[in-house]
């Protein structure tokens, strides 16, 4: 697009104005609790449960780091990950609390107008196709009345089904000339995940033809998908997502959660219940447990668990009562302890499932959440259920299983109550459960080669923190950093030659080195940029200690480049069959091995 450099131009002033007008400090305050300590603003991260505050936030460079899950970036950064949505999404969020007008164009290249253009288009097929299925649920149209069957016979009211959006498909072409007629291209029409092409003519259906219609919307109140059921018995799978799309992306999105963003604004959310689908949602949300969300299937997600941390840090899992059987060893619920989620399992009745239980009344319900139990508790109790305990087999077989699995528990303590436990579901001694737990074999020691590798893992992270360390040095402009030349080291990582191709860009050009400036340039999840902000806080960078660990780590990369250059010229040396080029190649060795002994 021409201009396309001066749009970048303004738009980057845009960037750096809103910035301005958004301290970070006071952002991040009006998420999350925030104190002063030092020099750096100091609190307990909203992206990982922790009780000890590891999230820094630097007033003066404007960005946040935690030393806990190595997240960071600047104040537009934060707003994305903790509002769960895009860059544009964030600028806006700012702009609004700055009281700034986002420009029409947004000053973007012509690729990003052209998807923000398709992307608009698309959320509004979606919400006119969400229109179009609620008008038929309540049309007189007869071809509804199974629909409507079938929410009665699930016992929801017409205000559940109308602030869940519910609606009926009732054929596969009417929604095609719908949308035909408001104007829309096929071609969104299709990559919105709504409309899909026969293979014989080509010719538009609706995706969802016939189904109950479940309106799949984000924390933005955006329909981006759909879910149908069929409401016949069928030889195939009875619920149906739309395809994914730039707006669905399933493992990124948790169902309800727009009501869970409200009800939050209304009070503390202190858990949620996470369940696996549609039904299950609506029948506990009606039944009064507003705090519900389904993971639409049980393979949840790093996205989805880092989602649901926005709103709680206390999970209840609460799936098919067949969930203990099927999958005892709970796939997926260790990403949740991983996000530093509390997490804990509702068992349920043999045979059912959440909805079922919310119709026979919230008491019922809230006697399953009552007997909720954590991961490793609800892990026996799923192996018990796989046994016969009253078989001498089958008891052997479970302590061995069982032992497993409370050798993975990480407290003695924990340890000590589940030996109990066992002991009292088997009548073995605890004494003799102890020592058959002590002895099961732990890992083998390290061989001689894995020991040889473990050692050249070490030179290797010298050399890797000797790098972090002296970008990090020259990238906060540590007084002892200033006069060495970034660009007579060698950097062979992606981010690392990112950053020192940035510091020198800016040296040459006499601009201040701003380390924001580089959460613009680098992937947002970058470990070495973040590994490399670590030396920032405290007094890592200042004093004369580490002004030596400066020049020590100058030392050691300069001294490793020498012998890889020592090591290149031996071997051109021994590939050299003309004389002149041997003293060539002799007399560049020399000056190499003069450099090295100087380093010492």
């Amino acid at each position: 697009m021409s201009g396309g450099r001066g749009f970048e131009s303004e738009f980057a002033s845009f960037l750096r104005d809103l910035k301005q007008r958004n301290d970070i400090v006071e952002v991040i305050r009006s998420y999350v609790a925030v104190d002063r300590k030092g020099g750096n603003y100091w609190a307990c991260c909203p992206f990982h449960h922790e009780k000890t505050p590891s999230f820094a936030v630097n007033e003066g460079e404007q960005f946040y780091h935690c030393f806990g899950c190595q997240e960071s970036g600047d104040v537009i950064k934060f707003v994305q990950e903790i509002e769960s949505t895009d860059f544009m999404g964030a600028v806006r969020i700012l702009a609004a609390r700055a009281k700034m007008t986002v420009p029409e164009n947004n000053f973007d290249t012509e690729e990003s107008l052209r998807k923000k253009k398709k992307r608009d288009n698309m959320a509004k097929i979606l919400l006119d196709s969400a229109k179009f299925y609620l008008s038929n649920l309540y049309s007189g149209d007869e071809r509804a009345e199974e629909h409507l069957a079938y929410i009665a016979r699930r016992g929801l009211s017409p205000t559940t089904v109308k602030k869940f959006g519910l609606g009926a498909s009732l054929d596969f072409y009417s929604l095609p000339e719908y949308l035909a007629g408001k104007g829309y291209f096929k071609e969104d029409l299709v990559d919105s995940g709504v409309l899909a092409p026969s293979q014989k003519n080509g010719r538009l259906f609706d995706a969802q033809g016939g189904r109950l219609i479940f309106p799949i919307i984000n924390a933005f109140d955006e329909v981006i998908g759909f879910g149908g059921r069929v409401l016949k018995k069928v030889d195939f799978g009875k619920y149906k997502n739309t395809k994914e799309t730039m707006l669905f992306d399933k493992s990124k999105t948790l169902y309800n959660v727009n009501l869970l963003k409200k009800l939050k604004r209304e009070q503390p959310i202190k858990e949620v219940i996470m369940v696996e689908g549609y039904m299950d949602t609506i029948s506990l949300y009606q039944a009064g447990f507003k705090n519900v969300v389904a993971s639409m299937g049980t393979s949840l997600t790093k996205e989805q668990a880092r989602l649901i941390k926005r709103y709680t840090d206390n999970v209840l899992v609460s799936y098919d009562g067949d969930f203990a059987g099927q999958k005892a060893d709970l796939r997926g619920l260790e990403i949740l302890e991983e996000a530093g989620i509390q997490v804990r399992v509702v068992p349920m009745p043999d045979g059912l499932d959440p909805d079922d239980v919310a119709r026979q009344g919230a008491d019922a319900y809230q006697k399953c959440l009552d007997a909720a139990m954590p991961v490793i508790d609800y892990r026996l109790h799923a192996l018990e259920r796989k046994f016969d305990l009253t078989r001498t087999e089958d008891k052997r077989q479970f302590i061995a299983q069982a032992l497993a699995i409370v050798r993975t528990a990480e407290r003695e303590s924990v340890k000590e109550e589940l030996l109990k436990k066992l002991r009292d579901k088997t009548g073995v001694t605890y004494h003799a459960l102890e020592r058959d737990l002590q002895s099961i074999k732990t890992e083998e020691t390290a061989t001689p080669q894995v020991e040889k590798i473990a050692e050249a893992d070490r030179a290797t992270d010298k050399h890797l923190k000797a790098k972090r360390f002296i970008l990090a040095a020259k990238l906060f402009s540590a007084p002892y950093a200033k006069d060495v030349p970034i660009e007579s080291l060698s950097f062979y990582d992606e981010t690392h030659i990112l950053i020192a191709g940035y510091i020198t860009d800016r040296e040459k050009a006499g601009e201040r080195i701003r380390p924001t400036e580089l959460f613009e340039i680098l992937d947002e999840n970058s470990k070495e940029f973040n590994a490399i902000l670590d030396f920032n806080y405290g007094d890592k960078l200042l004093g004369e200690t580490a002004e030596r660990f400066f020049n020590d780590s100058l030392k050691t990369l300069q001294k490793a480049q020498l012998e890889e250059e020592i090591a290149k010229l031996n071997a051109r040396y021994a590939a050299a069959t003309d004389e002149n080029e041997r003293r060539a190649v002799t007399k560049e060795l020399g000056e190499a091995l003069k450099r090295k002994r100087k380093l010492k």
